[in-house]
Formats: C-alpha cells, structure tokens, sequence
C-alpha cells in the first residue's frame, strides 16, 4: 500500500502535469515537468528524442527483461473554458477528483506510472532483474503509435504497458483504425447548363450507397470492422455557379486482428472497378489517408493512417503473471479489450511486443467537460503498476 507521502506526490505530479498545457504539437512544457521529476526521483537517465517524446530509464542491477510504461503526453484541446466548473489547467481538486484537461487522458496514468517506478526501484535498492522506462508519448492524438514507432527501436522492449484508461481492469486487445479516403473526379461546368459537365458529388452519392452494400468483417472477439463514413467535400467549394470537378469522403474503418492494407482496401477496390466498368464517366479512387504534424521539437511527424489491431490470449504467461500479482495485491482486474485505438497499434499490431492495458479512471470521461480522475483511482493505479513490476523483473 502507499504511504501517505507517496500517496501525496503522485497526488502533486498528476497536478502539475494537467497544469502543464500539453496540446498535440505542443508538449513541450509537461516534457519539462517529467524532465525534472525523472531526475529528482532517481533516474538512471532521461532522453527527449526528435519528436520531442521523453523518456525516463531506471535499471536494474541484474541483466533480465525489459519493460516499457506508456503513457502520451499530448491532450485534445479545450474549445471553450467558460463550460468546465473548474478551470480546465488548474487541476482543482473537489470530492476527491482531481479535475482538468488530461486528468484521465492520460495524465494520471502517467503520474501514476513515475511514481510506481520510482518506489519499485528504491523499495528494492534496484536490485531487480531487468530495466523500466516511462515513456511519455507525444501526437498520440492525431495518430495513434507513430510516435511510439521511435520509442520502441530505441528502447526494445519485451513488455509494454499502455496506461490508457481501464478502471484498473486489463486490456488484452483492441480493434485497429484505418482512415480511408474516396475520391470521385468530375468535369466542371457552370451550373446553367449540368449537362456539359460530369458531377463528381453524384458521382459520389452512387459510391456511397455502394459501399454501404459491403459485408464487414467480423472477428469473434473484437466484432466487426465497421466502415463509416465520417465526412465528405467537394470543390471548388463554395461553389457558385459551377459544377463540382471533385468529391472526397472520409471513411472511419475499425480493424480487426490479422487485417492489412491491402486486404481492407481490396474489396472496396473491387467494388470500384466493377463500378468504373459498368459507367465510363466515373472516375473514382480510394487510399489511406496521411498526417503530418509539426513537433515541438521543430521536426515534423509523419504517418499513414492505419493502425493495426491486436489481441493476446488470456491465458498467456505474462498476462496471468500479473492478473495473478494484482489478485494477490486484493485487486480483482477483468481480462477484456479497449473499444477504442491506442499506442498498443504499434507495439502489439505492429512490432509483436507483449503488451498490456492498465490505467486508472473510465474511458468515457476522456475529451469531456469537466474531465477529471478520481484519486482513489490515481493512487490504486500507482499499486497496479508497481505490482506489474514484480510480476514482470524477475
């Protein structure tokens, strides 16, 4: 159990991390918080890498396995102070929750997971079996594991904690997300006279009703891989007076375990070509969607958008390791999977790295008004993670 003075600073950095505006692009202030935590608690080292990630290393005095906590540091922003109770950077506490943008997503995670190495490392004077790194993930926001890409060639590690919210049950998978762009392409003309001109906006319209006819993908755990379309524009836009020469959709696509590319996008491919046979006007295309952001750091990040899902068995050695820790520690933890996409795209989907979900709080109280975590949560999570370790360095 945490004694009072660690139940207090964990309490404190959680504080000081939502204070620190952290906006996608702009995490440079909570690096700087983590920077000098790291090094006030013990770190071995700290390194900030191009992205502007930061990481922390602790090692221990014997050679054995390595594991990695993650936790990104970047948040969705506040679109409009005047609606939250609370100041959404003052990390106000009220009823034992600790309120502010981040506080759940996923600030106290990675409070909690600072601490929890800290106090693993000192309880034992680092003799333990292996190395732990605190990672704290920048861009998460805009795509998840990109960034995590970086970490995971610097740090190889043989297990990976994603601290995103759980309500400290365990997470052994997730759907994937793949976002998929449709293209139509017209012929302009002034609206006068429709007949001149090919529109690409009902050129579109037939598309879509099309794409609504396909089977998804179904996986017995996970459920289906839904294709939604989320958004669409034409151009020239606005369009006065002309004929749009251009029509792009956006389609949200939840991937399920063993999917690829290729083999999400052929289907609708083939559904294309089909179309394009039977009507010589449309002209229509479909790829995945690619971000590109600017660091803090001055670099920028790139990444294609598709993130791959992943699943573990339950009754794999590491998983039951620490159920079997943390039951012994008077937590009864769920096996289940996250229903929405994290960092463990890259890991797990990815680079095949043994990878758990742990975190404090409830998942629909992430991007919300009044968001906050509840320091019962804070402080119980900072136990999980230190159980982790014990289950995990030996």
């Amino acid at each position: 159990m945490l004694n009072r003075e660690r139940e207090e600073k964990v309490i404190a950095l959680c504080q000081e991390l939502i204070r620190a505006q952290s906006y996608s692009g702009q995490e440079n202030k909570v690096a700087e918080v983590l920077k000098k935590n790291f090094k006030e608690m013990g770190f071995d080292d700290v390194i900030i890498d191009g992205y502007g990630n930061i990481i922390g290393h602790i090692k221990g005095n014997r050679p054995g396995k390595k594991i990695l906590f993650d936790g990104h540091i970047d948040t969705v922003p506040v679109t409009n102070p005047d609606e939250w109770t609370y100041p959404p950077f003052g990390a106000e506490i009220n009823d034992g929750k600790i309120y502010g943008r981040g506080a759940t997503d996923m600030k106290g995670a990675v409070a909690a997971m600072v601490c929890a190495a800290a106090n693993f490392a000192k309880d034992c004077k680092k003799d333990f079996a292996g190395d732990i790194y605190v990672a704290g993930v920048v861009h998460e926001e805009c795509f998840e594991g990109v960034a995590s890409r970086a970490i995971s060639q610097r740090v190889k590690p043989d297990y990976v904690i994603i601290g995103e919210a759980s309500e400290l049950n365990l997470k052994i998978g997730q759907r994937g997300r793949g976002e998929i762009i449709i293209e139509t392409f017209g012929k302009p003309c002034h609206s006068a006279n429709p007949e001149k001109g090919i529109n690409a906006v009902y050129k579109m319209a037939q598309v879509i009703e099309a794409i609504r006819t396909l089977e998804p993908t179904h996986h017995e755990v996970l459920g289906d891989g839904i294709l939604e379309l989320t958004d669409i524009k034409s151009s020239p836009y606005p369009g006065a007076s002309v004929v749009p020469e251009y029509c792009r959709a956006t389609y949200d696509r939840r991937l399920l375990v063993g999917e690829t590319k290729e083999s999400v996008l052929a289907p609708i491919n083939e559904l294309l070509e089909e179309m394009m046979k039977k009507d010589p006007q449309l002209k229509v295309k479909a790829s995945y969607s690619v971000g590109k952001e600017m660091c803090y750091t001055g670099n920028e990040i790139e990444g294609e958008r598709f993130f791959p899902g992943w699943l573990f068995d339950k009754d794999e050695e590491f998983v039951q390791a620490v159920y079997n820790e943390l039951n012994k520690m008077g937590y009864n933890p769920s096996i289940t999977q996250y229903n929405f996409c994290t960092n463990g795209s890259h890991y797990a989907g990815e680079a095949k790295i043994k990878t758990l979900g742990l975190g404090p709080s409830r998942e629909n109280l992430a991007h919300t008004v009044d968001e906050y975590i509840e320091i019962e949560q804070l402080t119980s999570v900072t136990e999980c993670y230190y159980g982790v370790m014990k289950a995990l360095l030996k």
